[in-house]
Parts: structure tokens; sequence; C-alpha cells
């Protein structure tokens, strides 16, 4: 068994009843070929959940600080996630996230970048569109919904791939594209609020 499939049997076996976890909606993640799930960002354990969640295994971006931290960097690398230069365009970064879709896998990412407390949904950075719109990737919103206390429900709900054939033909920017992704998380949001 890998790392990942371990650390993910391991995670779920705590998160799965501590948070009373119910999924909706992972059907709408393809089985095979290149995905971008998309997921608004509330807390540092939203990674692990939408990793346990998913049928799939997904390579993360991480902020790079975490990767020189001792034993933290050894197992994001053995977990499938990448390290990103925080404000600043991350040409490696990019690059590998690319190179992922490439090879059919599945790119998870936090467009928003960092974590809204307050659990509104902010707004998103360029970073989801420029993937949508540089791979033939599915993009799949994800909702989570909180809050993360033992005990209570959290919810997470996978959206309808999102259909960007219409941003591609006409040549959107990586901003159009983004917003929209955004839009789409707030509606699959309030819709399982």
């Amino acid at each position: 068994m890998n790392l990942y499939k371990l650390a993910r049997s391991l995670v779920s076996v705590v998160m799965y009843p501590l948070y009373r976890i119910e999924v909706k909606g992972k059907e709408n993640i393809p089985e095979e070929g290149p995905v971008i799930i998309c997921s608004n960002h509330i807390s540092n354990f939203d990674p692990p959940v939408v990793g346990i969640t998913s049928p799939r295994t997904i390579h993360f971006m991480a902020k790079e600080e975490l990767f020189e931290k001792k034993g933290v960097g050894t197992l994001l690398k053995n977990i499938q996630a990448f390290p990103i230069k925080r404000g600043m365009r991350d040409r490696n970064a990019l690059r590998n996230g690319l190179n992922i879709l490439k090879e059919g896998e599945v790119l998870g990412l936090f467009p928003e970048g960092s974590r809204q407390k307050t659990g509104e949904i902010g707004e998103g950075l360029t970073g989801a569109g420029f993937f949508a719109l540089r791979s033939e990737a599915v993009v799949v919103p994800c909702a989570i919904i909180g809050p993360y206390k033992a005990g209570k429900k959290l919810k997470v709900a996978y959206g309808d791939p999102i259909d960007l054939t219409e941003f591609r033909e006409n040549k959107a920017s990586a901003k159009e594209v983004t917003d929209y992704i955004m839009e789409r998380i707030r509606q699959l949001h309030k819709f399982h609020e």
C-alpha cells in the first residue's frame, strides 16, 4: 500500500466519525482523465477532507514554507503534494500542475489561496482559470460546508463538471474563468447549506 492510500485510510478513520462527514455528488468526479477539483477554503483540514472524500488520488499545491519543515516536507511529497511560492508567479508550480493534468491525474486547488475563517466564500486567484484554460481538464466545483466542530455535521459537496467550451472558444481570461468557477462553488454551497 502506498503512503497516500495509507494516510487516506488513517485520516478517514479519524475524520469521518469526528466531523460526521457527509459527501454528496462524488459521482461527478470522472473516473479517469485530467480533473481539476476547485474548492472553497475554510480550514487547514480542507486538503485531507477533500482527499478522503474524492474517489481518486489528488495532487495538491501547498505553500513552499511547509516543505522546509523537517519531516513535513517529506510527508507532503509522499502524499502527492508539491510546493508553490506565495505572492508571486511561480512558473515551476504552474509547470508541475500542468504536467499532472497532462498525465491524466487530478489537481486539487483552493482558488481563494488562503483560508476564509468567516466561512464566506472569497475572491479566487487566477491560478484556477489558468489551469482550466491551459489544459483539457474537467473542472469539478467542491463546497465544504462547516464548521469543523467535533460531533457537528461537515458536508462536502461535489457539483456537476463545469463546461468551459464557451470560455475556451471565446479566449476568456484566467480571471473570468476563475470568477465563474467561484460562482459555481457559491451556488453549490448555498444549495447544500
